[in-house]
């Protein structure tokens, strides 16, 4: 093969390349750019660090990166969720295909129509509250939207019930893959459903389960707002409750009409996910070397 033919198939996605360079890096660079301007309107005077130093000394600011560190404790439940979820479905219990289906759902359906219903879901007077109620626990009937206290919690939830729905997508893509001579091997020896799961199922499951919590670490520190615009009453609330970076950036940007300061955020949020997509590519290959 000569070197002219080798350059054939980079010439085909070229145009596509270069498309996707300007519609992302473009808009990139400008906010790495914005973030070192006092920027009024589409440019400002260069300031250094100082949005930088200005979004560190926010009050505000540390508590939004606080309840994206407190919406991290969801992972752990969302993996335990979606391996047990997707075991259960592989076992093929009764009516598994149904379940399939309903587990599906809500990660096809868009957030915000999801949020929307939960918010109903969960207001002082609505069903959960009312099912609490007739069940005479009324001490578990919260606030759930209106208290700061459980606010970010109900946010939680949501966000664990949808997400997991990825997780038992991953897991049962995988264990369809498995060798099932092994696991018909296991019966034969006696062993029982948790044994199997133990040392049969889960050290073959390594690889996608690490990929699975790096991506819903990511997802949990950069793609969250939509759960908290719509739980939170689009401020974060009660309070700032429900702040998160985020939210944060969006504020910054649109209500207070501080460029440089979302762009500063924005910078910082970007090199986070950043550092985070090295592990998620690791994770990739384990898993990818798991399958094979």
């Amino acid at each position: 093969m000569n070197n002219r033919s080798r350059l054939v198939p980079y010439l085909y996605v070229a145009p596509l390349v270069l498309l996707l360079a300007f519609v992302f890096g473009y808009p990139l660079v400008r906010i790495f750019e914005f973030s070192f301007k006092m920027v009024r309107g589409i440019n400002g005077p260069w300031i250094g660090l100082r949005n930088y130093e200005l979004v560190l000394t926010q009050d505000v600011f540390w508590e939004s990166v606080l309840h994206n560190v407190q919406l991290l404790l969801a992972i752990p439940a969302m993996v335990v969720i979606s391996l047990l979820v997707s075991v259960l479905l592989y076992d093929r219990i009764a009516g598994w295909k149904l379940y399939r289906i309903i587990v599906f759902v809500p990660f096809v359906l868009a957030i915000p129509i999801i949020a929307v219903v939960m918010k109903r879901i969960f207001q002082f007077n609505g069903p959960v509250n009312e099912i609490l109620r007739w069940l005479s626990l009324d001490f578990l009937a919260l606030d759930w939207i209106g208290s700061s206290d459980v606010a970010l919690w109900t946010v939680m939830i949501l966000i664990i019930w949808r997400e997991s729905a990825l997780g038992i997508i991953l897991f049962l893509a995988r264990l369809l893959s498995l060798d099932e001579a092994l696991i018909e091997a296991a019966k034969l020896e006696g062993a029982n459903w948790w044994q199997r799961v133990r040392y049969i199922i889960l050290p073959q499951m390594r690889g996608v389960i690490e990929f699975y919590s790096v991506v819903s670490v990511i997802t949990i520190l950069a793609a969250v707002f939509a759960y908290v615009f719509i739980m939170g009453g689009g401020r974060g609330g009660p309070g700032t409750s429900t702040m998160v970076v985020e939210l944060y950036i969006f504020n910054a940007l649109i209500r207070t009409s501080l460029p440089g300061i979302a762009s500063a955020a924005s910078v910082m949020l970007f090199l986070v996910s950043v550092a985070l997509i090295f592990p998620l590519f690791r994770a990739r290959r384990r898993a990818n070397a798991d399958e094979a």
